[in-house]
C-alpha cells in the first residue's frame, strides 16, 4: 500500500516549488529528463499520446500574452494566509484601496472634463476698438504727385482689455468682415464702399474686407482716400463667432426671449419650452403638438422634434453687425483725433488649455508603469516566498513523511507530463530503487550540481576582476 501522510487526503500534493534543497527529479514545469533504467517515450510511438499541432505565433505575440498572462497572476492583492502571517500588511491593503478610490475619481474626473471640453468654453471679455484718422494738406511745391493732394488716413485698431494671456490675440482675429461706407455724395455710388487694407498691405482696394481661410491676422487695419473735407463714415464690423452665432426670427424671437445665439442653444430653448408648455404627445413621443405660437412659426399643426433643425434653417438669420457711426476730421488745427469703444467678444476659458493638457499629459503614467511592475515582482516574490516557507514548515514537522509524499507527487507529475504508465507495484519495492541505474542518477545529479557551482564561481571572480 502506498503510505499516506496523516491529515492529508487522498491525492493531495504538497508544496514542492523554491525547495533549497535539490529535488531527486526535475522542478515542476522544467523540462523533464528521462530517469536511467526506464524506456524512453521518445522511442516508443505506441506510448506517446501525439502532441495537437498548433500554429507558431510571432515572439512578439508570445511576448505580450506571456506579460498578459505573468501580470494576470501577479495580481496585487496579498493572500488572505500571508496577511493573517504578517498582520502589518493590512496597511499596505488600506493602501491599496485608497489607490482604487483615487483611480476612480480621476477617471470620474477625466470623463468629466471630456464631456466639458466638447461644450463651447467662452469668457466675456471686453475689446476697446480705437478709430483713429490723420489729415495730409496739399504741397503744391512738392513733385510727387501723391503730396500735391490733399488726403486722409484712417486707423481701426484694437486690443482685448485685461488679457492675462501670454500670447496676444491679433485684432482681426474678432471679426469675419469690416466694411467702412463713405459719404455717397462725395464719393459717388461706386466708390463709397472701402476695403480694409491690412497693416503692412501693399495695395488699398475698393470693396470690402472679408475673412478667408488664408487672411493673415493684424492688428488693425487702415484706408487713405484724397480729401480734403469731413466726411462722415459708418463702420460695419461683423464678429466672427465661434461657434457661429444667429439672430433668430423676430416671431421665435418674441417666443423664446432670444435675439441672437447658437444653432444648439435655439434648440435646447425650443425643448424647453415644449416641455413647459407640456406640447409633446403623450402617446408618440416623437410628435410635438404645436400651439397657436408654434402654428403661426412652422405653419403646420404637428410636427417631429427631429424636424426642427431643418425647419429652423428658413428662421436663422446672420447676426446684425456694430456699426458706428464716425466723423473724419480734416481741421490742420487737430492733427489726430482717436475715439474709443468697448465691445463685448467672447474669448476661449483659459481653463480649457489646462483640461487639454491634463488630458493629454502622459508624464507620469511611465512613473505609475514603473511602480506597477514593482509591485507585482515584489507580490509574486511574496508568494514564493510564502511556498518556500510552507515547504521547510511541512519538511521540519514530519521530514520522512514529507519527503516520500513529495517524492510521490513528483513521480506522478513526472508521468503525467511524459505519458508514460510505468508499474506502480514494482516502483513502491526498495528492490526497484537497488538497480545500476540508480547509483548512475545519483552520480549525475551530483555531477550537475558542481558544474552548476563552479560556473557561479567563475561568473563571481569575472566580476570582480572587472
Amino acid at each position: 500500500m502506498e503510505r499516506k501522510r496523516p491529515g492529508m487526503t487522498s491525492g493531495a500534493r504538497m508544496p514542492h516549488q523554491g525547495a533549497p534543497m535539490g529535488p531527486p527529479g526535475p522542478p515542476y514545469g522544467g523540462t523533464p529528463q528521462i530517469r536511467p533504467g526506464m524506456p524512453n517515450p521518445a522511442l516508443d510511438p505506441n506510448r506517446k499520446r501525439p502532441a495537437p499541432t498548433q500554429p507558431v505565433q510571432p515572439p512578439s505575440v508570445q511576448n505580450r500574452s506571456r506579460n498578459a498572462k505573468r501580470r494576470k497572476m501577479a495580481d496585487k492583492i496579498l493572500p488572505q494566509r500571508i496577511r493573517e502571517l504578517v498582520p502589518e500588511s493590512q496597511a499596505y491593503m488600506d493602501l491599496l484601496a485608497f489607490e482604487r478610490k483615487l483611480d476612480q475619481t480621476i477617471m470620474r474626473k477625466r470623463v468629466d472634463i471630456q464631456e466639458a471640453l466638447k461644450r463651447p468654453m467662452k469668457q466675456k471679455r471686453k475689446l476697446r476698438l480705437y478709430i483713429s484718422n490723420t489729415f495730409n494738406p496739399a504741397k503744391p511745391d512738392t513733385e510727387d504727385s501723391e503730396g500735391s493732394i490733399a488726403s486722409w488716413e484712417l486707423r481701426v485698431e484694437g486690443k482685448l482689455l485685461d488679457d492675462p494671456g501670454k500670447q496676444k490675440r491679433k485684432f482681426s482675429s474678432f471679426f469675419k468682415s469690416l466694411v467702412i461706407e463713405l459719404d455717397k455724395d462725395l464719393y459717388g455710388p461706386d466708390n463709397h464702399l472701402v476695403e480694409i487694407a491690412l497693416k503692412h498691405a501693399a495695395k488699398i482696394g475698393e470693396t470690402q474686407w472679408h475673412r478667408t481661410p488664408t487672411t493673415q491676422e493684424t492688428d488693425g487695419f487702415q484706408v487713405k482716400r484724397p480729401g480734403d473735407v469731413n466726411v462722415r463714415c459708418t463702420l460695419l464690423l461683423m464678429l466672427d463667432y465661434q461657434p457661429p452665432q444667429f439672430k433668430l426670427d423676430p416671431r421665435l424671437a418674441r417666443l423664446l426671449g432670444i435675439h441672437t445665439q447658437t444653432r444648439s442653444c435655439i434648440i435646447q430653448a425650443l425643448w424647453q419650452y415644449v416641455k413647459t408648455n407640456k406640447l409633446q404627445d403623450s402617446h408618440e413621443k416623437e410628435y410635438i403638438n404645436c400651439d397657436k405660437y408654434f402654428q403661426q412659426i412652422f405653419d403646420c399643426p404637428r410636427l417631429k422634434f427631429c424636424e426642427i433643425p431643418q425647419r429652423l434653417t428658413n428662421l436663422l438669420l446672420p447676426p446684425d453687425p456694430i456699426v458706428i457711426n464716425h466723423i473724419i476730421s480734416v481741421d490742420p488745427n487737430d492733427q489726430k483725433k482717436t475715439a474709443c469703444y468697448d465691445i463685448d467678444v467672447e474669448v476661449d476659458d483659459p481653463l480649457k488649455g489646462q483640461m487639454n493638457g491634463f488630458l493629454l499629459s502622459t508624464a507620469n503614467q511611465q512613473e505609475i508603469a514603473s511602480l506597477d511592475n514593482k509591485i507585482h515582482e515584489t507580490i509574486e516574490s511574496i508568494n514564493q516566498l510564502k511556498i518556500q516557507r510552507d515547504f521547510m514548515l511541512s519538511f521540519s514537522r514530519d521530514p520522512k513523511g514529507y519527503i516520500q509524499d513529495w517524492i510521490c507527487s513528483q513521480n506522478r507529475d513526472l508521468k503525467l507530463m511524459t505519458d508514460t504508465v510505468g508499474n506502480p507495484e514494482e516502483e513502491r519495492r526498495a528492490e526497484f530503487y537497488n538497480q545500476p541505474w540508480s547509483q548512475e542518477a545519483v552520480s549525475r545529479y551530483f555531477y550537475c550540481k558542481i558544474q552548476q557551482r563552479r560556473q557561479e564561481l567563475e561568473q563571481a571572480l569575472a566580476m570582480r576582476t572587472t
